[in-house]
């Protein structure tokens, strides 16, 4: 199993959720791009953290 870790900083606010922006490692493409998180969990966190696992 193998796991990333991709860091995101705050990028745009919508109604009810935030958008954020990948920051990739230097010389790396992004892995995901922008997401987005519902505001009850984001909170007013300006970077967030995303751990992804490949099973097999």
């Amino acid at each position: 199993m193998t796991e990333k870790t991709v860091k995101f900083e705050f990028e745009k606010q919508n109604k009810n959720s935030i958008r954020y922006k990948e920051v990739p490692e230097d010389g790396m493409p992004p892995v995901i791009g922008s997401i987005y998180v519902q505001k009850w969990f984001a909170g007013t966190s300006k970077n967030i953290e995303v751990v992804i696992s490949k099973k097999d």
